[in-house]
Protein backbone atom coordinates (compact mmCIF):
# COMPACT_ATOMS: atom_id res chain seq x y z
CA UNK A 1 0.00 0.00 0.00
CA UNK A 2 1.18 3.63 -0.63
CA UNK A 3 3.10 5.11 2.37
CA UNK A 4 0.28 7.83 2.79
CA UNK A 5 -2.37 5.18 2.47
CA UNK A 6 -1.07 3.78 5.87
CA UNK A 7 -0.87 6.68 7.94
CA UNK A 8 -4.28 7.13 6.50
CA UNK A 9 -5.44 3.65 7.65
CA UNK A 10 -4.11 4.09 11.16
CA UNK A 11 -6.28 7.18 11.82
CA UNK A 12 -9.32 4.70 11.23
CA UNK A 13 -11.23 2.98 13.66
CA UNK A 14 -12.19 -1.25 12.81
CA UNK A 15 -15.94 -0.93 11.65
CA UNK A 16 -16.14 2.41 10.70
CA UNK A 17 -18.21 4.13 8.25
CA UNK A 18 -16.07 5.31 5.62
CA UNK A 19 -16.55 7.81 2.56
CA UNK A 20 -13.63 8.15 0.55
CA UNK A 21 -13.48 11.44 -2.15
CA UNK A 22 -11.17 11.10 -4.99
CA UNK A 23 -10.78 7.52 -3.57
CA UNK A 24 -8.60 7.07 -7.27
CA UNK A 25 -8.42 2.96 -7.86
CA UNK A 26 -9.92 2.28 -4.39
CA UNK A 27 -6.50 0.84 -2.48
CA UNK A 28 -7.20 2.58 0.54
CA UNK A 29 -10.70 1.23 0.72
CA UNK A 30 -9.93 -2.40 -0.33
CA UNK A 31 -7.38 -2.03 2.74
CA UNK A 32 -9.57 -1.07 5.29
CA UNK A 33 -12.78 -3.43 4.09
CA UNK A 34 -10.05 -6.35 4.61
CA UNK A 35 -8.43 -5.82 7.43
CA UNK A 36 -10.59 -3.13 9.09
CA UNK A 37 -14.13 -4.48 8.53
CA UNK A 38 -14.79 -0.98 7.31
CA UNK A 39 -18.07 -0.86 5.24
CA UNK A 40 -17.67 2.25 2.72
CA UNK A 41 -18.38 4.27 -0.27
CA UNK A 42 -15.60 5.83 -2.65
CA UNK A 43 -16.14 8.70 -4.73
CA UNK A 44 -14.57 9.19 -8.55
CA UNK A 45 -15.18 10.74 -11.31
CA UNK A 46 -12.49 9.10 -13.99
CA UNK A 47 -13.84 6.04 -15.28
CA UNK A 48 -10.79 4.16 -15.51
CA UNK A 49 -10.11 4.53 -11.69
CA UNK A 50 -13.95 3.20 -11.44
CA UNK A 51 -13.49 -0.02 -12.99
CA UNK A 52 -10.41 -0.52 -10.82
CA UNK A 53 -12.49 -0.17 -7.58
CA UNK A 54 -15.18 -2.40 -8.64
CA UNK A 55 -12.31 -4.76 -9.80
CA UNK A 56 -11.43 -4.94 -5.96
CA UNK A 57 -14.77 -4.85 -4.90
CA UNK A 58 -14.84 -1.56 -3.79
CA UNK A 59 -18.29 0.28 -3.58
CA UNK A 60 -17.84 3.60 -5.73
CA UNK A 61 -19.90 6.34 -7.12
CA UNK A 62 -19.30 7.86 -10.26
CA UNK A 63 -19.75 11.90 -9.33
CA UNK A 64 -17.66 14.70 -9.66
CA UNK A 65 -16.62 16.13 -6.04
CA UNK A 66 -16.72 19.99 -7.08
CA UNK A 67 -20.39 19.49 -8.11
CA UNK A 68 -21.46 19.20 -4.15
CA UNK A 69 -22.32 16.73 -2.18
CA UNK A 70 -25.58 17.08 -1.38
CA UNK A 71 -26.13 13.59 -2.56
CA UNK A 72 -25.41 12.47 0.94
CA UNK A 73 -27.02 12.56 4.00
CA UNK A 74 -26.15 14.51 7.14
CA UNK A 75 -24.26 12.44 9.58
CA UNK A 76 -23.77 9.67 7.20
CA UNK A 77 -20.27 8.53 8.03
CA UNK A 78 -17.94 8.07 10.71
CA UNK A 79 -15.29 9.70 8.56
CA UNK A 80 -14.71 11.34 5.58
CA UNK A 81 -11.24 11.06 3.39
CA UNK A 82 -9.81 13.60 1.21
CA UNK A 83 -6.00 12.32 0.29
CA UNK A 84 -4.71 14.73 -1.97
CA UNK A 85 -7.68 16.01 -3.36
CA UNK A 86 -8.56 19.13 -1.62
CA UNK A 87 -5.50 21.19 -3.69
CA UNK A 88 -7.45 20.13 -7.12
CA UNK A 89 -10.89 21.22 -6.23
CA UNK A 90 -12.80 23.99 -6.89
CA UNK A 91 -14.14 25.32 -3.26
CA UNK A 92 -12.19 24.23 -1.13
CA UNK A 93 -13.04 25.72 2.04
CA UNK A 94 -16.87 24.82 0.89
CA UNK A 95 -15.66 21.03 0.47
CA UNK A 96 -14.08 21.18 4.26
CA UNK A 97 -17.19 22.77 5.47
CA UNK A 98 -19.44 19.39 3.68
CA UNK A 99 -17.26 16.87 4.76
CA UNK A 100 -18.55 17.52 8.81
CA UNK A 101 -21.66 17.92 7.71
CA UNK A 102 -21.57 14.29 6.19
CA UNK A 103 -19.23 12.53 8.27
CA UNK A 104 -18.58 13.10 12.38
CA UNK A 105 -14.67 13.36 11.64
CA UNK A 106 -12.55 13.84 8.40
CA UNK A 107 -8.84 13.07 7.31
CA UNK A 108 -7.59 15.79 4.90
CA UNK A 109 -3.93 15.33 3.48
CA UNK A 110 -2.34 18.10 1.34
CA UNK A 111 1.31 18.57 -0.32
CA UNK A 112 3.14 21.62 1.66
CA UNK A 113 4.10 24.23 -1.22
CA UNK A 114 6.02 25.53 1.33
CA UNK A 115 8.71 22.65 1.42
CA UNK A 116 12.06 23.76 1.04
CA UNK A 117 12.59 22.77 -1.86
CA UNK A 118 9.47 24.49 -3.86
CA UNK A 119 11.26 27.88 -2.44
CA UNK A 120 14.20 27.20 -3.52
CA UNK A 121 13.46 26.38 -6.65
CA UNK A 122 11.29 30.04 -6.42
CA UNK A 123 14.07 31.62 -5.58
CA UNK A 124 17.02 30.49 -7.80
CA UNK A 125 15.31 29.43 -11.23
CA UNK A 126 12.17 31.74 -10.53
CA UNK A 127 10.21 29.01 -11.51
CA UNK A 128 6.87 27.30 -10.35
CA UNK A 129 8.28 24.55 -8.56
CA UNK A 130 8.45 20.57 -10.44
CA UNK A 131 8.86 18.06 -7.34
CA UNK A 132 8.19 13.83 -6.98
CA UNK A 133 4.91 15.28 -5.29
CA UNK A 134 4.47 17.72 -7.55
CA UNK A 135 5.65 16.54 -10.77
CA UNK A 136 3.48 18.95 -13.44
CA UNK A 137 4.24 21.85 -14.56
CA UNK A 138 2.63 25.44 -13.91
CA UNK A 139 0.42 25.00 -17.06
CA UNK A 140 -1.01 21.44 -17.10
CA UNK A 141 -1.20 20.87 -13.12
CA UNK A 142 -4.34 20.09 -11.54
CA UNK A 143 -3.41 21.39 -8.62
CA UNK A 144 -5.61 24.81 -8.86
CA UNK A 145 -5.26 25.78 -4.80
CA UNK A 146 -1.86 24.94 -3.74
CA UNK A 147 -1.82 26.08 -0.30
CA UNK A 148 0.99 25.91 3.12
CA UNK A 149 0.44 24.32 6.23
CA UNK A 150 0.26 28.03 7.77
CA UNK A 151 -2.70 28.68 5.00
CA UNK A 152 -4.36 25.53 6.06
CA UNK A 153 -4.29 26.15 9.94
CA UNK A 154 -5.65 30.45 8.97
CA UNK A 155 -8.49 28.68 7.09
CA UNK A 156 -9.11 26.16 9.87
CA UNK A 157 -9.14 29.16 11.97
CA UNK A 158 -12.18 31.00 9.70
CA UNK A 159 -14.03 27.65 10.32
CA UNK A 160 -16.17 25.87 12.15
CA UNK A 161 -13.41 22.68 12.34
CA UNK A 162 -11.61 21.36 15.07
CA UNK A 163 -7.86 19.56 14.91
CA UNK A 164 -7.92 16.63 16.43
CA UNK A 165 -4.46 15.62 15.44
CA UNK A 166 -2.10 16.64 13.12
CA UNK A 167 0.85 15.52 11.20
CA UNK A 168 3.71 16.06 8.93
CA UNK A 169 5.94 13.55 7.06
CA UNK A 170 9.09 14.00 5.13
CA UNK A 171 9.29 12.71 1.64
CA UNK A 172 10.25 9.40 2.87
CA UNK A 173 6.71 9.75 5.06
CA UNK A 174 8.29 9.80 8.06
CA UNK A 175 7.35 11.89 11.12
CA UNK A 176 9.17 15.05 11.47
CA UNK A 177 11.65 14.62 14.12
CA UNK A 178 14.83 17.00 14.31
CA UNK A 179 12.37 19.64 12.45
CA UNK A 180 9.87 19.52 13.92
CA UNK A 181 9.86 23.27 15.07
CA UNK A 182 10.23 24.03 11.47
CA UNK A 183 6.89 21.89 10.02
CA UNK A 184 6.01 24.57 7.13
CA UNK A 185 9.65 24.51 5.95
CA UNK A 186 10.31 20.95 6.19
CA UNK A 187 6.87 18.65 6.07
CA UNK A 188 6.13 17.66 2.67
CA UNK A 189 3.31 16.34 3.12
CA UNK A 190 0.09 17.24 5.97
CA UNK A 191 -2.11 14.75 7.72
CA UNK A 192 -5.53 16.32 9.50
CA UNK A 193 -8.14 14.79 11.34
CA UNK A 194 -10.69 17.23 11.82
CA UNK A 195 -13.75 17.25 13.90
CA UNK A 196 -16.97 20.00 14.31
CA UNK A 197 -16.23 22.03 16.99
CA UNK A 198 -18.39 21.11 20.59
Amino acid sequence: MRPDLEVISGLINPRARVLDLGCGDGELLAYLQSYKQVTGYGVEKDPGYINECLHKGVNVIEHDINRGLERFPDDSFDMVVVTETLQVTDRPKNLLEELLRIGEECIVTFPNFAHWTCRIQLMLKGLMPVSKHLPHQWYDTPNIHLCTLHDFDKLLELSDLRVIEKSVVDSKYQSLSMFSLLPNLFGYTAFYRLGRTQ
